[in-house]
């Protein structure tokens, strides 16, 4: 069941117009005509978003010391409307999706073999893992598809075999997708820009780890869980089927 509390609204924001990616970190948009330089709260590449004349939705800081005054949040795409890319907001919706359900403890940040796993939660007696990953690719060939990784993330492969392995010693472990962008309700994995990650993936539902897909409804100025989709089983099928 997805809660009503699993909403992040944000304050203070400006309309802008973006001109270009200077690098990881910041951007150039035009803020009521005149030119900003504004932080970029993602460091994937986001290509198919941030083009020239896109409009975006900025975010004002309140911290007098920073050296940018805007964080850039959304980003409007015709197809998708408002793509939210602010990579703090699908862990900040996981937390307080995981809040909302009857857990004993939520404790972020937990440290699990070599990796940080974003959720170690209890209930019960039983112990559980979740590693949180947010998905602003859309498939332009399958509608209602997204894609992750956009990029190449070792991370993110090696957050994989640790849940894999987590999973045999009893944790329930899942690895929760949240898709940052309207009318996608499944993730698949990129296999163009990784195929390791594609195949630690389908090990890892074989193993037990559940995938997790949260779709989500995306405005200008706030993003919000929608629905929740259990898709482990197209990825055991898809072990199977290599297997025979």
């Amino acid at each position: 069941m997805v809660k009503q509390n699993t909403t992040i609204i944000y304050e203070n924001t400006v309309a802008g117009t973006f001109v270009r990616r200077m690098n990881r970190f910041t951007a150039e948009v035009l803020i009521d005509g005149a030119p900003q330089i504004v932080h970029v709260k993602n460091t994937g590449r986001l290509q198919e978003l941030l083009m020239p004349e896109a409009k975006v939705t900025l975010q004002k800081t309140l911290n007098p010391n920073r050296k940018t005054a805007y964080d850039l949040i959304s980003v409007y795409k015709p197809k998708l409307k408002w793509v939210n890319i602010d990579s703090l907001a699908p862990n900040a919706l996981m937390k307080r999706q995981l809040m909302s359900l009857n857990y004993e403890l939520v404790k972020p940040e937990y440290t699990y073999g070599e990796s940080r796993i974003d959720f170690y939660m209890e209930r019960d007696g039983e112990r559980f893992l979740t590693e949180v990953k947010g998905c602003t690719l859309a498939d332009d060939l399958h509608l209602g598809t997204g894609l992750f990784p956009d990029a190449p993330t070792e991370r993110g492969v090696k957050h994989l075999h640790e849940l894999a392995k987590a999973a045999k010693e009893g944790y329930h472990c899942s690895i929760a997708f949240v898709i940052q962008m309207n009318g996608i309700h499944r993730v698949m994995p990129n296999e163009a820009a990784q195929p390791e990650f594609k195949e630690a993936l389908v090990k890892a539902a074989k193993e037990g780890v559940q995938i997790v897909c949260y779709s989500c409804h995306v405005e200008a100025d706030s993003i919000k869980i929608t629905g929740v989709v259990e898709d482990t089983s197209r990825f055991v099928e898809a072990q199977r089927r290599k297997s025979e």
